[in-house]
């Protein structure tokens, strides 16, 4: 229901009649179509005026044209302690030819209006109605316009819906002073444009139409008097399941399942040496010996761990349909020893890791980002805190690490910092930090694979057909049909063929699809073949 901004009204006993009336003279044939589909609506933009409106929509017996009005009543004014006022009666009905099939998509509408109004000491916005400010204004109105709108479904049921349009409109009015006052200043006549805007909110109400059964089918002579009422099969509904297909991402999301090292691009970001690398899902790690930067593969783990990275590196590559767009190395060193001599350190361990894996997977320097982290003072404080809040230390202990907590955050020289560590308690305290925590600060740093795949069309014509799917219309059926069977090779679309089959008329096609659907595993192709199955029965 459109805001009409110009006109608010005051109603009498006789006008709230008129309304009701007219309002059950027009809902009364739509009763009597219950084989047919009528919507009931609600503007939003008029309610939120504080205006009750409701709207009746109904087919015209055309695939394109539908007849409805739309109705609004205020009764009360806009503030009761003030002198505004702004009372109304508005009934518009209108009809509409929409560019597809009715409900669907665009359409373009022919609208009067008829209103019976009492407003004074309003502002319109956007400069409507100026005299409206100054004065009360009594009277009534009508128009005839044009509109154009369009349709989107929510949901089978629910829709919204815009339009805009304009009407050539007449009024006459009485012009009073103010809002109580009684002397009436003159009576007036003018034509001028009147607006219409509205955001509707729809609720479609009426069966889904049943396949349509494309083959000829030979009519019974049946005669009437033998036709038992009571023993009706009631219309079989089919309410077809379909979600959302993922996309394929290629060798790499295979992979990914199984190895968390992978992420997409998407989730990249560069270093920075705040970053705890030790607790991030999927990081993978190399060790090495003490001061030390050649990487041998027989040291703790690193054998499997590097065969697991050349191994995911080399599939990924050797795909068609996915590819490593950047490998994150970051080399680090302990917290002993001079910074710059831990600077270098870390740097060339990052470096011996990156040139392990160009020996064995020829690529380009661009595909790696290989820095230098230095001393791991992030990784060691994150670790020595965790054994201060697990509470399973005897409590002096617990004293003396948080004491060297304190130095880490209190303490900006790295150097500094360390020797002020090492003297702490005597250098018991230390001695334990060595034993517990700076064996396994001992390596190269973490790796990090990150990927991107080609885009999966396939599961993007799937999806956009099962949207058509949902709607109520029979050439959004058609046309959903059209494009899967162009991906039909694809197992992922079998269940939307097979929806799309069945709405279209060709039942007996649409069971393979769902079974072969379902065999793979597809929770709604089973719900939809449960229900055409119980039907058959």
């Amino acid at each position: 229901m459109p805001i009409r901004r110009a006109k608010a009204t005051n109603l009498g006993h006789t006008h709230s009649k008129t309304l009701i009336a007219l309002i059950l003279f027009l809902c009364c044939p739509v009763a009597s179509l219950h084989a047919q589909r009528f919507a009931v609506k609600t503007n939003l933009l008029y309610d939120a005026t504080l205006t009750p409106n409701l709207g009746f929509e109904v087919p015209a017996g055309s695939k394109h044209w539908t007849l409805g009005v739309n109705a609004g009543y205020r009764p009360w004014p806009t503030d009761e302690q003030t002198t505004r006022k702004y009372r109304h009666l508005l009934v518009s009905p209108y009809a509409r030819l929409w560019t597809d099939s009715i409900y669907k998509h665009s359409f373009f509408g022919i609208h009067a209006v008829y209103s019976h109004y009492n407003v004074g000491n309003i502002t319109f916005p956007l400069g409507f109605y100026k005299e409206a400010r100054d004065h009360r204004m009594q009277g009534d109105l009508a128009a005839l316009g044009l509109s154009y709108g369009y349709n989107w479904p929510l949901s089978a049921r629910w829709h919204l819906e815009a339009e805009l349009g304009a009407a050539l409109a007449f009024t006459k009015y009485d012009k009073y002073e103010c809002r109580h006052c009684g002397a009436k200043l003159a009576t007036e006549k003018k034509f001028f444009l009147l607006p219409k805007l509205a955001l509707n909110l729809v609720y479609n109400i009426g069966p889904r139409p049943k396949p349509v059964v494309e083959e000829p089918v030979e009519l019974i002579p049946v005669q009437v008097d033998t036709v038992n009422v009571e023993s009706e099969v009631p219309l079989f509904v089919f309410e077809p399941k379909l979600s959302e297909v993922p996309d394929f991402r290629g060798r790499a999301g295979i992979l990914q399942t199984d190895n968390p090292v992978l992420a997409h691009i998407s989730e990249y970001r560069p270093y920075d040496r705040t970053r705890i690398l030790r607790k991030e899902r999927g990081m993978l790690y190399v060790h090495f010996d003490l001061n030390k930067y050649n990487l041998r593969e027989n040291f703790r783990d690193n054998g499997a761990t590097l065969h697991r990275i050349i191994d995911i590196t080399k599939q990924i590559m050797a795909d068609s349909t996915s590819d490593v767009k950047k490998i994150q190395i970051v080399g680090l060193a302990s917290i002993e020893g001079s910074v710059k001599a831990n600077e270098t350190l870390s740097r060339n361990r990052a470096n011996a890791l990156q040139q392990y894996i160009q020996q064995r997977v020829p690529s380009n320097d661009s595909l790696y980002e290989t820095v230098g982290g230095g001393e791991a003072w992030a990784e060691f404080r994150d670790q020595l805190n965790d054994i201060v809040t697990g509470n399973d230390q005897a409590a002096a202990l617990q004293t003396q690490l948080k004491q060297a907590l304190d130095i880490i955050d209190n303490e900006a020289d790295l150097n500094q910092r360390e020797r002020k560590l090492k003297r702490m308690n005597g250098g018991r305290t230390w001695q334990y930090i060595k034993q517990n925590i700076l064996a396994d600060q001992r390596n190269s740093g973490y790796l990090r694979i990150y990927y991107d795949y080609v885009p999966d069309t396939v599961a993007a014509v799937i999806n956009k057909a099962s949207q058509l799917l949902l709607t109520d219309c029979d050439d959004c059926h058609r046309q959903a049909l059209q494009h899967l069977l162009n991906v039909g090779s694809d197992p992922r679309a079998h269940n939307a063929l097979g929806v799309a089959l069945y709405l279209c008329g060709r039942p007996e096609e649409a069971l393979p699809y769902f079974r072969s659907a379902a065999a793979n595993g597809n929770e709604d192709a089973k719900n939809n073949l449960e229900q055409i199955e119980k039907n058959v029965k």
